[in-house]
């Protein structure tokens, strides 16, 4: 009666299996079958996907200072948009350019907060000078002119954007003989956050030199100060 049952109410496949396990023994835990394929699944998993090992000391060290090193960039560039935006707000044509910007970099200044926070990572001590320094920086230029406000937001990013290829460079360096770091595993999260975070940067590069930025009075000198500025900052914020 029981195995009319079974072969009017289960699928062909099922059905199959059922008969080979009813011949072979009067019982069989469907829990135990579960657990079984649940195992045996996990391990070929874990063989096809082997958990990343533990990063070596040099990795560690370089994956906290790109970190407190991005967190303050980010910072930096957060309130330079926050700085314009204060001089532009009443600008139609300008408010929303500069605000997307800016929401770009807020979301790019909380993923670094939350990374400083899950590896515990020390932030820069030259955080409250980067504070005043990148806010006056977007008011002082924006009062300039938008010009100048684009010339300072093409200095910048064409430092962030460098500054994040080279992490990238030194990254897959790093990993030459064990690319499968990159595969999964924390170094593989900053890679993807850095990728995606620079081609944002190379966006606002882009906006900022159709905005003519290059128009600017005294671009050569507010190119290269700026950049020269953002430079020194991203080598102080890796040190202090």
């Amino acid at each position: 009666m029981a195995n009319r049952f079974i072969a009017t109410a289960l699928p062909k496949q099922l059905r199959l299996a059922t008969r080979v396990q009813y011949s072979a023994a009067p019982y069989v835990s469907m829990r135990g079958l579960a657990s079984d394929a649940s195992a045996a699944s996990s391990s070929s998993a874990e063989k096809v996907h082997p958990p990343a090992r533990p990063l070596t000391q040099k990795e560690r060290d370089f994956l906290e200072s790109a970190i407190r090193v991005n967190q303050a960039g980010e910072l930096g560039a957060n309130l330079i948009y926050a700085g314009q935006y204060a001089i532009f707000k009443n600008d139609a044509r300008l408010r929303p350019l500069i605000r997307h910007m800016w929401d770009q970099e807020v979301h790019h200044l909380n993923t670094f907060n939350s990374l400083i926070a899950k590896h515990r990572v020390r932030p820069t001590a030259m955080r409250p000078l980067w504070n005043v320094a990148g806010y006056a920086l977007g008011v002082g230029t924006a009062l300039l002119g938008e010009k100048a406000a684009m010339a300072c937001t093409e200095a910048v990013e064409t430092e962030i954007g460098g500054h994040y290829n080279d992490q990238i460079r030194a990254l897959l360096e790093m990993v030459r003989e064990e690319p499968e770091l990159l595969k999964r595993g924390e170094l593989k999260e900053l890679v993807d956050v850095i990728r995606e975070f620079r081609d944002d940067e190379l966006e606002h590069l882009d906006t900022a030199v159709e905005h003519d930025a290059k128009g600017a009075g005294g671009y050569e000198f507010i190119f290269n100060a700026i950049r020269g500025g953002c430079k020194a900052a991203i080598w102080i914020s890796s040190k202090v």
